[in-house]
């Protein structure tokens, strides 16, 4: 018996032997040329061709990695050199004024029944003119607040034009809140920040635009505002604005607001420019002000603070 009929007859014993009961014979299929070939040797020396897989092995596949939330380091004692409320001293003198501040809005943010305030976790800092002290006051709020049990907070630069937030942190520009506007950015998530301060998150106010006031105005500016106050049940949201007689984009935004905080700076704002102040944002349901920089003595002797005309009254002559 020549080589190759050995090798089909044993390729015929193997076909058979594992073929399962009442199946029909196959018939014998060439071998590809293209497969490479190894040879089994029976009991009396012949070699049988026997085609070897070429097929690739098996490829596990990959998992992909949740997306991991960018995240910034606040330095906690530069912020305590200027004078800000920082978690670690819970019992500082700034921090016990801003629990005072910062309870009323709560009480707001917290009731119920016919008194409820629509939208009255988010919270809007402004002044009448610069350099009153409203991005120090934004910052202390979202800080203190932070440190509340219940809430987690979300302090937003929206001071488009001349942005301070993230420079009073000691923190760089980032692309934010004017690149979701203009369709820059897809997804808020990607332009939030987390802190190393529990419960606080940022977003800066991003690259500058042109249309800064039509994009507050937007209706995107409408359903980012609810996306960000409806994500979650106890966040606030704590907005630094611009001045009010300065542009109008802290009046649109205004707009969008369940309380106003006005900072007025003692012994520089006049009673004028706070009326004024006040007339330009009269849709927002709750106007509350504080006194910044009062050199009165005793605790607190720098920072002072003050409700003279909430809710939309009209200030009185000694009021600041």
């Amino acid at each position: 018996m020549s080589l190759i009929e050995k090798a089909a007859q044993r390729l015929d014993q193997l076909k058979q032997a594992t073929a399962e009961p009442g199946d029909e014979p196959a018939e014998l299929q060439p071998v590809p040329v293209a497969a490479p070939v190894e040879a089994l040797t029976d009991e009396e020396g012949a070699s049988t061709p026997v085609a070897r897989s070429s097929a690739p092995p098996l490829v596990q596949p990959q998992v992909r990695a949740a997306p991991v939330s960018r995240s910034v380091t606040i330095d906690l004692a530069m912020l305590h050199e200027k004078g800000l409320v920082t978690p670690d001293r819970p019992r500082s003198t700034i921090a016990e004024e801003f629990r005072v501040i910062k309870r009323p809005l709560l009480r707001n943010v917290n009731e119920e029944g016919p008194a409820r305030i629509d939208n009255a976790n988010l919270i809007m800092i402004t002044s009448a003119l610069s350099g009153e002290g409203k991005t120090f006051n934004a910052i202390n709020l979202a800080i203190s607040m932070a440190m509340e049990l219940d809430y987690t907070v979300l302090l937003v630069d929206a001071d488009v034009s001349r942005p301070s937030v993230f420079r009073q942190l000691g923190l760089a520009p980032e692309r934010g809140l004017m690149d979701i506007l203009s369709g820059e950015v897809d997804d808020l998530s990607d332009v939030l920040l987390r802190t190393n301060i529990e419960k606080l998150s940022i977003l800066p106010a991003g690259m500058p635009h042109s249309r800064a006031t039509e994009l507050l105005a937007s209706e995107n500016m409408n359903r980012l505002l609810k996306q960000m106050a409806t994500r979650y049940s106890d966040r606030i949201i704590v907005f630094d604005s611009p001045p009010l007689l300065l542009t109008t984009e802290s009046r649109v935004l205004a707009t969008h607001m369940g309380q106003v905080v006005v900072v007025v700076e003692a012994e520089r704002t006049t009673h004028a420019s706070i009326r004024q102040a006040l007339a330009t944002i009269e849709s927002c349901p709750v106007k509350m002000t504080v006194l910044n920089k009062s050199r009165r003595s005793g605790p607190g002797s720098y920072y002072g603070y003050g409700y003279g005309y909430g809710y939309g009254e009209t200030p009185s002559e000694n009021a600041a």
